[in-house]
């Protein structure tokens, strides 16, 4: 039996297709998609943008809220630029005067920085901003992991628990397992050797006698 998400995901499709993607009577069944995405832990780009372009388009139906939550689900696709493209379609007025985008926006830039630890502080103090939006923590844990996996070959327990806001170290190992990572005794984890990674290859093209008297027979 096919999700919620499934359903309206094939319904708005069709919405989305034509002259129909600019009408702003689909608002309302659009930004009911954006709950069942937040709910779901699910997420369409294509028709998240569409619900930003109807805004700009008529700036009277704007809503707050569902703009909101269309950035959170935006970051929670980093490091794709989905939350880039989100935020240049949202009229600049909107970005300074409405604390949650505004609050928002510099949680993004915290993220897109690599400013980790003082990204997960300012969520501390803004955390009625994901209520109920399914998986944002994970998602993002899952963005810093990727980070950490192409930037150290080693990195100290104790600091990797705080780029991922694991005050009482209860997401470290959950995370080292998943990505395969080891740690010694010391408390260093053991990341990735980069060296293993980028092997030299050494390329040798062989020509035999034949070919190259026949190249040379030719070109006389």
């Amino acid at each position: 039996m096919a999700s919620s998400f499934e359903q309206m995901r094939a319904n708005v499709g069709k919405l989305l297709r034509g002259i129909d993607r600019y009408n702003p009577e689909n608002l309302a069944a659009l930004e009911r998609y954006v709950e069942t995405q937040v709910k779901e832990n699910a997420y369409d780009l294509e028709a998240n943008l569409a619900i930003l372009k109807l805004y700009q388009f008529n700036p009277a139906y704007f809503q707050v809220t569902v703009t909101s939550q269309i950035l959170l689900k935006a970051l929670t696709n980093l490091p794709h630029t989905d939350f880039t493209l989100c935020k240049c379609m949202i009229d600049q007025i909107h970005q300074q005067e409405e604390r949650p985008i505004r609050q928002i926006l510099y949680l993004g830039n915290l993220l897109e920085t690599c400013h980790f630890q003082s990204f997960w502080s300012s969520l501390e103090e803004n955390r009625e901003f994901i209520d109920g939006i399914t998986g944002f923590e994970d998602s993002v844990r899952k963005f810093i992991c990727h980070v950490v996996g192409i930037t150290y070959q080693n990195i100290e327990h104790r600091l990797l628990a705080e780029m991922l806001g694991d005050p009482l170290d209860t997401q470290v190992k959950v995370w080292m397992s998943r990505y395969g990572w080891t740690e010694n005794e010391e408390g260093q984890i053991f990341i990735f050797n980069q060296e293993e990674s980028v092997k030299p290859k050494n390329i040798v093209e062989k020509i035999d006698f034949e070919s190259v008297s026949s190249i040379m027979a030719t070109s006389q």
